[in-house]
């Protein structure tokens, strides 16, 4: 994560918190970033180097409107700044401190094999203990672990697989 990605993001949450504006800010921000992702030619305007910081500031400005004024205002400060290729680092940055107001943790479950609701559940509130936060899982099914599970949560990464068990065993019987 480049510290500037950070940067920006602590700022405009620390404007909108104050504001009081969150939630409005947090919900353009995600809709704008959605927007760069699924236009390639929006992308490739924001990361051109030979366009001038003040017509993306520009572009931006009418992209994002009047709606949510102090979105608008960062969209074109984070553009007159050369920066307007990263909004999307800036988002995912930005998501993550929300994640982190609310209390929330984000993590991927991947399993041997599809789990029921009941199994999956289980887990997430095992989870949601030991952590003390609200948990939001994503799942995923890799049949190479044999069985048990594999939890990433940011670079948190916890291996209770079958396949990972095998893993350091054969690193420690090379090491012996």
């Amino acid at each position: 994560m480049a510290v500037a990605h950070r940067i920006y993001a602590e700022a405009l949450f620390g404007a909108a918190k104050e504001a009081g504006r969150l939630a409005p800010v947090h919900e353009a921000l995600g809709d704008f970033a959605a927007t760069v992702a699924e236009s390639p030619e929006l992308r490739a305007a924001l990361r051109n180097p030979q366009l001038e910081p003040s017509s993306k500031s520009a572009i931006l400005g009418d992209l994002a409107g009047d709606e949510e004024p102090l979105f608008t205002n960062f969209l074109r400060l984070v553009a007159e700044k050369g920066r307007a290729g990263e909004l999307e680092e800036i988002a995912k940055e930005f998501e993550r401190l929300i994640a982190r107001e609310e209390r929330r943790l984000t993590v991927e479950l991947t399993t041997a094999r599809e789990l029921t609701d009941a199994e999956a559940g289980a887990i997430l509130k095992q989870i949601e203990d030991a952590a003390g936060r609200k948990v939001e899982a994503t799942q995923k099914v890799d049949p190479d672990l044999v069985g048990g599970i594999v939890l990433q949560a940011g670079s948190l990464r916890v291996d209770a697989s079958v396949r990972g068990r095998l893993e350091r065993l054969r690193n420690d019987l090379v090491r012996s």
